[in-house]
């Protein structure tokens, strides 16, 4: 029992020195913070203390009886009249009986033990998980508002482009691309609202009616005309903006309504701050299936659980047949005798002297078949018991191959999208060099920073899926491995 306290000291005041932890100090401290205040983890945690409190009890003697007689008429005697009988007896149970019950108690509050464990694994992928939707969001947002400022200089060479009466930019230098953080986002992110500008070529896209409505943001635009073919492609800038700053909203609250989820998996306000890191890189992870699984057969809580589970039946069959055997017990009575008066009769020196007698008892357990019965059950729940741990472990050990499968598809989508990012990062300073000298159009710079930003938030989303894969790969060896 010590042991086991032991260890679930350790498990609630110290934190795994896995390579997840390591990726922040402050996911770190919610993962402590969780630990600490979770009430699903509080309820699984005092549910294993009160599955300690059953072990003395199951240890426990039977309570001895006190019989007490009284006699109305007091009954005669030889020497003297009995008035009570008080009669004490203590059974015992057979030998190795009580140690055989406190053993089954004992591993069925190991089993609760591993059921805590359980629920605390639970809780660290569910942190990690909703830890990246956060950062996906964070970064989505960033990635807007850089979307936005390259939209605002994109503006500026239009408009002055097509303002010059030779038509050139003279005087204005390339925008650097968007340097969005490498953190993980979703690929909707700050560009979704261009998707239908592809293809859309230098052609005006908007009607008089709809360049009137742009008036306020067109204003101070010298040498303009609204009827020129370039005030078209800067009110088309001038729209991406606007559904931007749309979206950038959007993007706040649903950040908001995601870190409400998440503070209430660390069982605080829904309002209190959570710190997000602005990029994050891919976790290292190497996975190894053979040693996976001997770590999973040594440390995952599902299957120290049904082991437990089974050594626990065992216990109980043990004491099924302890049971079947005579209990023993012993016990005194004590007799009140009230002396005689009556002379007539001859008494002896005994008269009215209380007697005291020593008593054995025993019990014959006769009846078999309850007994045959009850230790028939523990093997039978003792073969249930291997049959779902082998189940289990199979189950286990598919979901770690799918899960090898998976990251090694994430990593390959990282390694792509990398080379993609690096490749649309060249594209688009050579295009932004021919917009500038007027050798593309609107179309091309805007259609090649989209594909950019694209390739952006897809590399962060990959990271976001490997990052959760390796989450989901330690929940099934346990995130932190069982102190002995």
């Amino acid at each position: 029992m010590k042991n086991l306290k032991y260890k679930l000291l350790l498990l609630f005041f110290s934190v795994s020195a896995s390579a997840i932890l390591a990726q922040t100090e402050t996911l770190a401290g919610y993962l402590e913070i969780a630990v600490k205040n979770n009430p699903g983890l509080k309820a699984d945690y005092l549910s294993y203390q009160a599955a300690l409190q059953k072990i003395p009890q199951a240890g426990a003697i039977p309570d001895p009886q006190l019989d007490i007689g009284y006699y109305p008429k007091p009954m005669d005697i030889i020497d003297g009249s009995r008035v009570a009988d008080f009669t004490l007896m203590q059974m015992f149970p057979w030998f190795g009986t009580r140690r055989a019950a406190q053993t089954e108690a004992e591993h069925m509050a190991n089993m609760e033990f591993e059921k805590f464990r359980e629920t605390r694994d639970n809780l660290y992928l569910s942190i990690y998980t909703q830890w990246f939707i956060l950062c996906s969001l964070e970064q989505q947002l960033l990635n807007s508002r850089e979307n936005r400022k390259f939209l605002e200089q994109l503006e500026a060479l239009a408009i002055r482009r097509f303002a010059s009466p030779s038509g050139s930019s003279s005087g204005f230098s390339t925008p650097a691309p968007v340097s969005s953080p490498a953190a993980p986002s979703s690929p909707a992110g700050g560009m979704s609202s261009m998707a239908g500008m592809a293809s859309s070529g230098s052609q005006p896209m908007v009607q008089s009616s709809g360049m009137s409505s742009m008036s306020g943001s067109g204003s101070g635009m010298p040498g303009m005309n609204t009827s020129s073919p370039g005030m078209s492609e800067v009110l088309r800038i001038q729209l991406e903006m606007i559904e931007l700053d749309s979206n950038i909203e959007s993007i706040q609250s649903e950040i908001k309504a995601e870190k409400a989820k998440f503070n209430a998996l660390l069982n605080r306000p829904a309002e209190s701050e959570v710190n997000i890191p602005d990029s994050f890189e891919k976790i290292p992870f190497n996975l190894d299936v053979t040693s996976a699984m001997a770590k999973i057969s040594a440390q995952n809580p599902m299957l120290g659980m049904i082991n437990q589970e089974e050594l626990a039946y065992k216990a109980k069959a043990e004491m099924d047949k302890k049971m079947s055997m005579p209990m023993l017990g012993v016990g005194l009575q004590y007799s009140l005798i009230k002396e005689r008066m009556d002379m007539g009769i001859p008494v002896t020196d005994m008269n009215g002297m209380d007697m005291l007698m020593p008593m054995v008892s025993i019990s014959i357990p006769i009846f078999r078949n309850k007994y045959r019965a009850q230790q028939k059950e523990s093997e039978y729940l003792q073969q249930s018991a291997r049959e779902k741990y082998a189940e289990t472990y199979n189950t286990l050990e598919a979901e770690l191959f799918q899960a090898r499968h998976q990251l090694e598809n994430a990593e390959r989508q990282i390694e792509l999208l990398k080379k993609q990012t690096e490749l649309a990062h060249t594209t688009y300073k050579l295009v932004m060099q021919e917009f500038v000298t007027g050798k593309s159009n609107l179309a091309d710079a805007i259609q090649v920073q989209r594909q950019l930003l694209d390739y952006r938030l897809k590399h962060s989303e990959s990271v976001a899926t490997y990052n959760t894969m390796v989450a989901s790969a330690q929940r099934l060896i346990s995130f932190k491995e069982t102190e002995k």
